[in-house]
């Protein structure tokens, strides 16, 4: 029996899909609508062929319908990093781009690689993760109007004074949202407050860590911090022993750590002195904060792992 593997390149308006199959049975690659319509007759058609793997990019969004179809059918979804494939894309020789040779690719990558099916988020966390991203666009759009003020002429000042007065608004509300879509929900209102009991760890770092790595809690120490990006990486050859490096991970979770940490470098008693030991040995500064970051995170995974809240006597060893 032949093994497929379909990648399906999602864009706003179209889903091109391929098939990669280890016989001679390989169907034609096919173009739909990324709409309802278009997702069903996708849907039924990737249903008869029994894949054993789907693979789809993550595009800022545009494949949430398609994934969330596919993984109601019972098909085995898997949606990975566009870094990664394009990568993979590289090492294979093909650096031509288009929305047929990408869906070529993925379905490539899915059989020469097979990452494992990952259950598509439930619509809570769908929900949570919508508010958390429609948070940080505000957050940006705050700075940029205030930065436009400093240097913007005296006529626009009372515009630009009241459209930030009016964003300022709308991210109390969103906060309020988040505050109380964590609150409804029995699990997630459990984990915030064992991630909260820690000095240091406030509702954005918080609210962050349960929408954008749900995996906390249950993943070694090791593989939640290369999922957040906080894992160093060997850059030697030879002779040459280079820097080690951070990379990759979740951009996202680890820019909101990045603040969180600092705040835990000044007022959580384990991390301060973890920070002032590293800095006394001849750490630089921000190789000392990224190797606070790695602990932060490796203790809240601890603390969710054991359903434990923030012992400092504990957390020390």
């Amino acid at each position: 029996m032949s093994q497929r593997f379909i990648g399906i390149d999602v864009s706003k308006d179209s889903l091109d899909l391929d098939v990669a199959v280890e016989a001679t049975d390989k169907p034609q690659p096919q173009r739909f609508d990324n709409d309802a319509s278009g997702i069903a007759r996708l849907t039924h058609l990737v249903q008869g062929l029994a894949p054993r793997l789907i693979v789809l990019e993550a595009t800022g969004g545009y494949e949430v319908a398609v994934a969330s179809a596919l993984s109601v059918a019972g098909l085995p979804v898997a949606v990975v990093n566009p870094r990664q494939v394009r990568d993979f894309a590289k090492a294979r020789g093909r650096l031509a781009k288009n929305d047929r040779i990408d869906a070529g690719v993925l379905a490539h990558f899915g059989r020469a690689l097979q990452p494992a099916p990952r259950p598509l988020a439930k619509e809570q966390e769908q929900h949570l993760r919508a508010l958390l991203e429609r948070r940080h666009q505000i957050v940006e759009m705050i700075t940029m109007e205030t930065n436009r003020l400093s240097s913007a002429p005296v006529c626009v000042h009372a515009s630009l004074t009241e459209h930030i007065g009016w964003l300022k608004s709308r991210l109390q509300d969103t906060d309020r949202d988040l505050h109380q879509r964590i609150q409804e929900t029995p699990i997630w209102r459990e984990k915030e407050e064992l991630l909260r009991s820690v000095p240091g760890v406030g509702p954005v770092l918080s609210c962050t860590l349960l929408a954008a790595l749900p995996e906390l809690g249950q993943l070694n120490r090791q593989r939640i911090a290369a999922l957040a990006g906080v894992a160093p990486f060997d850059c030697d050859s030879g002779k040459y022993k280079g820097k080690r490096l951070i990379w990759g991970g979740r951009a996202g979770v680890r820019s909101v750590l990045y603040m969180g940490t600092l705040v835990a470098t000044r007022h959580n008693p384990v991390l301060r002195a973890y920070y002032q030991h590293l800095l006394s040995v001849g750490k630089a500064k921000k190789v000392a904060l990224v190797a606070c970051m790695r602990k932060l995170l490796v203790i809240l995974n601890a603390m969710l792992k054991n359903k434990a809240k923030w012992q400092p006597v504990t957390q020390t060893s």
